[in-house]
């Protein structure tokens, strides 16, 4: 499997050296993964190369034959305002570099700097892009309302508006390369939310899940990076890690907020140089998988008493993503009710029951402590014990830990489905009107079906014929 160019965009170097551009080309590869390079030799192709689009970040020399350096930056910066430029010249003037730099160039280098300085700077330029990008999606998919591929959440059963917003935002950074943090109660569901963002993230490799809560320190490297044949007694054969299993896919550590001291040294080192070491093995690989990390614990109190590294916090959460408990999100406990009572009668080869219509409520005004989680093992424990055709209120009553029944469920709002609410004029001619259609135009009837008077209704009428839908009065009988 070949894995994918990297980052997303292109990156276009310019100079009219070839062996300076087959060297720094080697270069961005071997120290820093950057494979999505395209080379120019020749200035005036440049403008019409960037016309084609896919590129977002150019790297320029300064004296080519043809149109300069300082001519080009010039005429990107009017042309192709979104591309930056990063200057690598053999020029090494302050004027110059200042006068570069009021043109609107990112950075400026000399060729004879160290290595390190202008891979380090590319990076920087490349994550400044594609927060920018990733920027602009989540507006976009906030805008729209909703994820472009709902089918990617379809496994998520949901009606909240903040899970659409969650959803939004997994899928504008889904195409992220930067590590994504998953925060939550226990039972909430994030690994399924794990799931949807590898669905979406169009990566061809695999979702490799690795629970790190317990792992020393030892068996989390080994784990994670595999070892070499005679790397510690009984390695008597080579083992791949977690990290090359997950090339080209996504990399899921769960309950990272467990994960040991001395192995978040690790992780962080595997975060920031892209690359690890085999156990037993002094040849570096690539991290070619996306990292997404998940934790119950709340990790920027855990930072904050020292049990947490800050600097892997801050790389951990460089796109962070909460998801609200049950009790936040009450309108999802009726929907997954019903979701369970289908996935328990399935699983236990009974016809579904019929929920009391009381059980919805009830269940709203309990807390859920264990979230989604807890409401399922409620439902597969009432439904083992269902025998009839009405599901009995007796587990449920004994689980959430309540010795009377629920009172009966209000009867259901119809403004709920509403994107725009009506006004209180349009609502009480709405009602007048459907009063009057179920009465056959009777308005003693009328009256009676609205809970006013009838000479209430008949002035509520006059007014309305007048052009004046308010109603004047100040009775109790006249509320509508």
């Amino acid at each position: 499997m070949t894995a994918a160019p990297t980052p997303a965009f292109g990156i276009l170097l310019v100079d009219d050296e070839p062996a300076w551009l087959r060297s720094l080309s080697l270069t961005l590869e071997s120290a820093a993964g950057i494979t999505n390079t395209f080379l120019c030799q020749e200035s005036r192709d440049v403008l019409p190369l960037l016309e084609k689009g896919g590129i977002s970040l150019v790297l320029l020399d300064l004296t080519m034959p043809g149109l300069s350096g300082e001519e080009l930056l010039a005429a990107i910066a009017e042309r192709h305002p979104d591309v930056a430029c990063i200057i690598v010249s053999g020029v090494n003037q302050i004027d110059t570099a200042v006068r570069c730099m009021k043109l609107g160039a990112f950075d400026y280098y000399v060729k004879t700097d160290e290595e390190d300085r202008i891979v380090g700077g590319v990076a920087r330029a490349i994550r400044m892009l594609e927060l920018r990008d990733e920027n602009r999606a989540v507006k976009s998919r906030l805008v729209a309302g909703g994820p472009a591929h709902p089918e990617a959440f379809a496994g998520i059963v949901t009606r909240s508006r903040a899970m659409l917003s969650v959803f939004a935002y997994i899928e504008a950074v889904a195409q992220s390369p930067q590590p994504l943090l998953v925060t939550g109660e226990s039972g909430v569901g994030k690994e399924n939310l794990v799931r949807a963002a590898h669905a979406v993230s169009s990566r061809d490799g695999p979702l490799v899940a690795v629970n790190v809560a317990g792992l020393d320190d030892a068996v989390f490297a080994d784990t994670l990076f595999g070892h070499v044949r005679g790397a510690y007694t009984g390695a008597e054969a080579p083992r791949r890690g977690m990290v090359e299993e997950a090339a080209g896919g996504t990399l899921f550590l769960d309950e990272i907020g467990d994960l040991a001291v001395a192995s978040q040294v690790k992780l962080l080192r595997l975060l920031q140089e892209g690359e690890y070491f085999a156990l037993g093995s002094d040849q570096p690989k690539r991290l070619r998988a996306r990292v997404i990390v998940a934790t119950h614990r709340d990790l920027a109190a855990d930072e904050a008493d020292g049990k947490f590294r800050r600097d892997l916090y801050f790389r951990l959460r460089t796109h962070h993503v909460h998801i609200p408990a049950l009790r936040e999100r009450k309108e999802d406990i009726e929907p997954l009710l019903r979701h369970f009572l289908d996935e328990a009668a399935t699983a236990m080869g009974k016809p579904r029951p019929t929920p009391p219509p009381e059980l919805a409520a009830c269940l709203a005004a309990y807390p859920f402590p264990g979230n989604i989680r807890e409401l399922r093992a409620m439902v597969f424990d009432a439904v083992s014990l269902h025998t009839g055709r009405m599901l009995s209120m007796k587990s449920f009553l004994a689980a959430i830990g309540r010795t009377r029944p629920c009172p009966a469920a209000p009867p259901p709002n119809p403004f709920a489905p509403f994107e725009r609410l009506p006004t209180f004029a349009e609502a009480a001619r709405f009602l007048v009107d459907e009063a009057l259609a179920r009465s056959g135009g009777n308005q003693t009837l009328a009256a009676r079906l609205l809970g006013i008077s009838q000479p209430a209704l008949s002035k509520r009428l006059k007014h309305a014929a007048a052009g004046n839908p308010h109603n004047p009065g100040n009775g109790h009988n006249q509320g509508l």
